[in-house]
């Protein structure tokens, strides 16, 4: 299948990868011509804006880090918009419902069809493709690029409703969050406690309590201290107001979510807009005047 994807970072970078590596022809753009570079060599053809992709292929695939640059890339001056060719777009970022049904209008002004299809199971995931892949849109549409949408992962059809896919990815975010923040507490709380918090993990696991923090990210980026799980800070906290955004719109309570925001915003705060997403469990060390770390084998 011919696919244009712009967007070759953390994420865009591996998902593209393995589309060519699946035999997919390619035509690539990001403004970094190195993450270009290392896809032609694998075989795809560089684009010089989103506006060439879109003159090349019928179906365009991004993954962009925010909602300003996805709508440049949709509608600015080089946008896809002002390409001929194009017939579908599908977006595997996490933008919210707002946005999604705002592109999807826009869109539909140009006789393109959107596909929302963000995917969840960080870097890794997009390494190994295993990842959840939420899509909403015309069932016919998701049909025809599912061959290509499972090079990824798992692909989960959630409705035929611009942004329905961009509900169940915030609301799986959010839960991820939570997880993350009530983790660092409780371990924090145990360290302080005077207990391992590697045996913590461990019995965590065997419990009610296990989820991904403590399953993979407390022993993959917290217990270690490199903190390199590779999701930003800025990317959490984005996809945290923009699940709050959406369960106010519905009128639905935000007790939890308002508190989880707090701690994540801090931790932003704290220690950058940059920083890994994991750092969070430095913003709990601090408030909690412990240190959560594997003890050195001996």
């Amino acid at each position: 299948m011919e696919i244009g994807f712009i967007g070759l970072g953390n994420m865009g970078g591996p998902m593209s990868r393995r589309l060519v590596e699946a035999g997919h022809k390619l035509t690539v753009f990001d403004t970094r011509k190195e993450a270009m570079d290392t896809l032609v060599a694998l075989g795809a053809q560089a684009a010089s804006s989103p506006a060439d992709v879109a003159s090349r292929v019928e179906t365009v695939m991004t993954s962009l880090p925010s909602l300003d640059i996805g709508m440049k890339v949709v509608n600015g001056e080089n946008g896809l918009t002002r390409g001929n060719r194009v017939r579908r777009y599908i977006d595997l970022s996490t933008t919210g419902s707002r946005a999604a049904i705002k592109t999807a209008e826009i869109l539909k002004q140009r006789s393109i069809v959107q596909i929302d299809c963000p995917v969840s199971g960080g870097v890794a995931g997009a390494e190994k493709g295993t990842l959840a892949v939420m899509t909403s849109g015309p069932k016919d549409e998701v049909e025809l690029v599912k061959p290509a949408l499972e090079v990824f992962g798992k692909v989960f059809y959630c409705g035929d409703k611009p942004g329905m896919a961009q509900s169940m990815k915030l609301a799986n975010n959010f839960l991820s969050a939570t997880g993350m923040a009530a983790s660092s507490e409780a371990i924090a709380m145990g360290v302080k406690a005077g207990l391992d918090p590697s045996l913590m993990c461990d019995v965590i696991n065997a419990g009610s309590g296990m989820n991904t923090a403590t399953t993979q990210k407390f022993p993959r980026s917290v217990l270690p201290g490199t903190f390199d799980y590779g999701f930003g800070m800025a990317l959490m906290v984005k996809d945290v107001r923009l699940f709050l955004a959406e369960a106010e719109d519905y009128g639905i309570p935000v007790e939890v979510a308002k508190a989880v925001g707090s701690l994540w915003e801090a931790a932003m705060k704290e220690n950058g807009e940059q920083s890994d997403f994991t750092e969070l469990a430095k913003t709990v060390e601090k408030r909690a005047g412990v240190t959560m770390r594997a003890a050195k084998k001996s």
